[in-house]
């Protein structure tokens, strides 16, 4: 029985390496599709088209405008009227307007109240609302003020504010949940369109072991793309800190890919090609993720979202992940996470391998 097992858990590994357009795209999404994301995905402003319209005739105006400059921001553009600079914004030429009325200059050289009129593309949310904030900084260090209270900002975990390393890993924790399920599904789909199911059946070996070999094979491919992300593209290009125990995000992750394995083995019992394998991965997958606080913030959602999100096992698997890696987590204090993903992920595994195995 073992010997079965062995004998198909390497056919499986086998008849993937075989497949070079499969490896060459489980490769493409482990490194290059993780790094595009954390390289290509900015937060913070950039190359950010200001518009102005300055009825002062300069002064000040133009000594808060001289802040906004490369790589943030393009410099400001003169308009003649805020008709023309509403006219700019609706056809995307800018992103945000700045109205320096008649009476800003005297009223600021009097100590009077200026007033500073901003237009922002809310279509462009984060990028204008980032800079509107930039502008009420500028406004606050042009006006020197003198506050009895001192701010004094500690950054934890992430020193630096790199978003890059953050969209980097949550990209790594999505093409793992997919690629899990996917991958998994394919193998026992692939039998039924080959016309192989049948033969399947008929070998004198337990149906048990070979629905477990082949969903482990497709375990260990992704828990090998998982490492080979991490090592190239999390921890070399992006010079993402992992300070707790490497061995127990790799743990944390045969958990999780396991859960994902039982989901895929359940859209193979119900799939009847490839094309379906595809439609039902995204339509299970979608609320999981949706769910995990990937998107959003588990605090923002409505509460029962909230308590659906305990079913998700992702949202489990980034919590201990981003522990493990930027606040460095003792392994004792995990067990939170492990508990959430290894009982979502023992009850996912026996549902789809109950449901398969029905097949046999």
């Amino acid at each position: 029985m073992i010997r079965s097992f062995i004998v198909t858990f390497f056919k499986e590994i086998l008849t993937f390496l075989r497949l070079p357009l499969l490896v060459l795209a489980v490769l493409y999404f482990y490194t290059l599709d993780v790094y595009i994301a954390g390289a290509g995905i900015a937060v913070k402003p950039r190359n950010v088209t200001i518009g102005y319209v300055d009825y002062t005739g300069g002064g000040v105006s133009q000594k808060i405008l001289s802040h906004f400059h490369a790589p943030e921001f393009k410099k400001p553009k003169a308009f003649l009227d805020e008709q023309s600079l509403r006219k700019a914004i609706f056809n995307k030429d800018i992103m945000v307007g700045i109205i320096f009325d008649r009476e800003f200059a005297t009223n600021y050289a009097q100590g009077k109240k200026a007033t500073i009129n901003v237009l922002v593309d809310s279509t462009a949310a984060a990028q204008s609302f980032i800079t509107l904030s930039y502008l009420q900084n500028i406004i606050l260090d042009f006006q020197k003020l003198s506050l009895p209270v001192e701010l004094k900002t500690h950054k934890l975990f992430n020193q630096n504010a790199d978003t890059h390393m953050f969209i980097s890993l949550a990209e790594l924790l999505s093409v793992i949940t997919l690629l899990s399920v996917i991958l998994t599904a394919m193998v026992f789909v692939k039998e039924k369109e080959d016309g192989t199911w049948d033969l399947m059946l008929l070998m004198p070996v337990d149906a048990k072991m070979i629905i477990l070999a082949k969903s482990l094979s497709q375990v260990f491919i992704n828990l090998l793309g998982t490492i080979i992300s991490v090592g190239f593209v999390i921890l070399w290009a992006f010079d993402t800190p992992i300070n707790g125990s490497f061995w127990a995000f790799v743990l944390l992750s045969f958990f999780y890919i396991l859960s994902s394995a039982g989901i895929g083995l359940f859209i193979a019992a119900v799939a009847r090609d490839i094309m379906q394998v595809a439609q039902l991965s995204i339509l299970i997958m979608m609320p999981i993720i949706f769910l995990s606080g990937a998107w959003t913030p588990i605090y923002a959602m409505h509460p029962i979202l909230q308590k659906l999100s305990l079913f998700s096992p992702l949202r489990y698997y980034i919590e201990g992940t981003e522990s493990i890696f930027f606040r460095g987590t003792p392994f004792v204090d995990l067990w939170p996470y492990f508990a959430g993903v290894t009982l979502l992920g023992i009850m996912l595994y026996y549902y789809g391998f109950k449901k398969i195995g029905k097949l046999f």
